[in-house]
């Protein structure tokens, strides 16, 4: 019986949170798919667009700077103690 309450009571729960996260404007939903699909990462010239903060960066991309995809800001392809390639903020 109190195997059957908790169950019942999970459902119920579950039913109350889930469409409070389903109910997002859909203009929210078309911002974000707008914005992602105009930034490109890649080589522009002598900086790379698109760069994402902290994210591992390609051996063509070594020391040179990016700007991020979200902020706009500059960032540096810098090489950590480890030996990993990671864009730094600049």
């Amino acid at each position: 019986m109190l195997k059957h309450f908790l169950v019942s009571t999970a459902l119920v729960g579950a039913a109350l949170v889930a469409p409070a996260a389903l109910s997002l404007p859909a203009s929210a939903a078309v911002q974000v798919n707008a914005s992602s699909s105009a930034c490109t990462y890649g080589r522009s010239g002598n900086h790379w667009n698109c760069v994402t903060p902290g994210a591992y960066c390609p051996a063509a991309a070594h020391g040179k700077y990016g700007y991020a995809k979200t902020t706009g800001r500059r960032y540096k392809c810098t090489q950590y103690d480890k030996g990993t390639w990671r864009w730094k903020r600049a």
